[in-house]
């Protein structure tokens, strides 16, 4: 027989959810094969067999929290599986001795014959739950209710005594069906849960602060006007924002490098690199992939590397790596039609940069003329714990200035 173990995943990563197994009991599996999928506070695993054989037991069913090293299941490498298990007389006689002395115990200890077979870790959670053992079901082989049926299994509800009252069949019918449409309950995502804990303890330990500043789109927008043909068939990508504001962020950050640090303890770690993280929103909830080295790319390298990782994203194929050790984070909630925001800081992150909605706006060119023009707001959140409030202005000030100045994004390489 061979277990199979959560594998070492990574290392920040010390346990995850069952969210699904591929296979069920009896099932024929390859090595290498996929055999379950484990969602981590980061991205989902498919988790392979180590060994060939056949899944004979399942030890922890989808929804399950296992920790790395966690047996959660048996193969049998000989291929007969679970049937093998009742024609070897052997294994087949040892499980009738311990169900026997599982048996001459309870009776020794006054209970009769019609007690069900159960772990003790089975009857404890029966006993707290007020679940009658004799009522759960069970898929071993040979009837004892382990711990797993017991969490899988509801009693029903024990209702108080009070006076009948008779009410008509029809008028029962539409309580009950009014009563279900009221709620629903859905169970929060291993995701879901990990995004909305590192949230509320950024805002706990973070002195986090946002300033503002809009952005006249006016010369990027021509920009793209003018190049996006000739660049598509070029690069094979198209020239969207991401580029100009990644690479007016990477500038921005050389200039003023406290916006690229964190704090560890009492020192700050300031870096020397640009690994630039771009929020995306999936269906489980947002993760910021990260574009590595932004300084050394050009438009075109950060635009395919940033579609690139959105389709993982979206896809839920992103790998641990490619989420790990962003120096700063740049979200874009006008794709959604925000028109303001206050970013939250992606920690240890000290700086979050949030783009909105373009807008046409009436803007006052000089004292006498006024146009419309493409604006958009843009939201730095940041540490107050390292960074002054001149120096996060002055930082949304240089980004504002090289967005209406484009060419010198150029020059700042």
């Amino acid at each position: 027989m061979a277990e199979i173990k959560v594998p070492e995943l990574a290392e920040s990563i010390l346990e995850g959810t069952i969210s699904g197994w591929l296979k069920k009991p009896g099932d024929k599996i390859e090595k290498g094969e996929y055999i379950l999928e484990l969602e981590t506070d980061k991205v989902n695993v498919e988790i392979t067999a180590e060994h060939s054989g056949v899944l004979k037991e399942i030890l922890k069913n989808e929804g399950d929290t296992v920790e790395v090293g966690e047996v959660i299941g048996i193969i049998d490498e000989s291929g007969e599986g679970v049937e093998q298990a009742s024609e070897n007389p052997v294994q087949e006689g040892k499980k009738e001795e311990a169900v026997k002395e599982e048996i001459t115990e309870e009776e020794e200890n006054g209970d009769n014959n019609h007690r069900p077979i159960a772990s003790p870790a089975a009857r404890k959670l029966a006993r707290e739950k007020g679940i009658d053992l004799n009522a759960v079901p069970t898929r071993d082989p040979l009837g004892r209710v382990r711990k797993q049926d017991i969490e899988a299994y509801e009693a029903p509800k024990s209702e108080p005594k009070v006076q009948e009252v008779q009410v008509p069949k029809q008028q029962q019918n539409v309580a009950s069906v009014e009563d279900s449409n009221r709620v629903e309950r859905i169970r929060m995502t291993r995701r879901r849960q990990t995004i909305a804990k590192r949230l509320v303890e950024v805002q706990h330990t973070a002195a986090m602060l946002t300033t503002f500043n809009e952005v006249d789109m006016t010369a990027v927008m021509n920009i793209r006007k003018r190049r996006k043909e000739q660049f598509f068939e070029q690069h094979d990508v198209r020239l969207g924002f991401m580029s100009f504001f990644t690479k007016a962020v990477v500038a921005a950050l050389k200039k003023f490098p406290l916006l690229n640090a964190e704090i560890q303890g009492d020192e700050i770690v300031l870096k020397k690199y640009y690994d630039i993280g771009v929020a995306v929103s999936t269906d489980e909830g947002l993760v910021v992939p990260v574009v590595r080295d932004a300084d050394r790319l050009t438009f075109a390298q950060i635009e395919r590397e940033i579609a690139e990782l959105a389709k993982k994203a979206r896809s839920n194929k992103l790998t641990l790596k490619e989420l790990q050790g962003g120096t700063f984070t740049i979200t874009n909630g006008g794709i959604f039609g925000s028109l303001l925001s206050t970013p939250i800081l992606n920690g240890p992150q000290v700086g979050i940069l949030g783009m909105h909605k373009i807008q046409l706006r009436p803007v006052a060119i000089d004292e006498e003329r006024i146009e419309n023009r493409p604006m958009m707001y843009i939201a730095l959140s940041y540490d107050h714990r390292i960074i002054d409030g001149k120096e996060a202005v002055s930082f949304l000030a240089t980004i504002k200035e090289l967005l209406e100045d484009p060419e010198q994004l150029l020059l700042e390489g």
